[in-house]
């Protein structure tokens, strides 16, 4: 995780100057002043590679060496569980239907912006509670 909270900390320091540098640009050359969208986009940029190297820190710190952060690491070190998956479950699909529609809605119109708001909702809130509800109940 060492290497991987190095990618994202330098990740936030080239996004940070390259938007002070943006900024700076559009701030001289013009006529309205600071681009109103770019800027702020390359900023929240930084912003979310500096949130993911923070977690990936502290997550180091907490955990200590893991095997990808060691040179002589086999393959085997690395070896068990690696998470717990959902076998044929629909709530992907009602999230990624969700997020299809809020996409649309953008460009097509307002109201379809709202019912893929109303999907995306049920079917991230079925997601993360999948393992709460049914036979898979703890």
């Amino acid at each position: 995780m060492r290497a991987s909270a190095r990618i994202f900390w330098i990740l936030a320091v080239f996004f940070l100057i390259v938007a002070i540098m943006y900024g700076l640009l559009t701030g001289l050359y013009e006529p309205l002043g600071i681009e109103p969208v770019g800027f702020p986009a390359i900023l929240a940029l930084a912003g979310l590679a500096a949130m993911i190297g923070t977690y990936l820190t502290l997550n180091n710190r907490k955990f200590g060496t893991r095997p990808e952060d060691r040179l002589d690491a086999e393959v085997e070190d690395e070896a068990g569980v690696q998470g717990s998956f959902a076998p044929y479950s629909w709530w992907p699909l009602w999230a990624s239907l969700g997020a299809a529609l809020v996409f649309l809605g953008v460009a097509a119109g307002w109201w379809i912006f709202a019912l893929g708001i109303i999907v995306s909702i049920y079917g991230v809130i079925g997601w993360v509670m999948e393992f709460s509800t049914g036979q898979y109940t703890h």
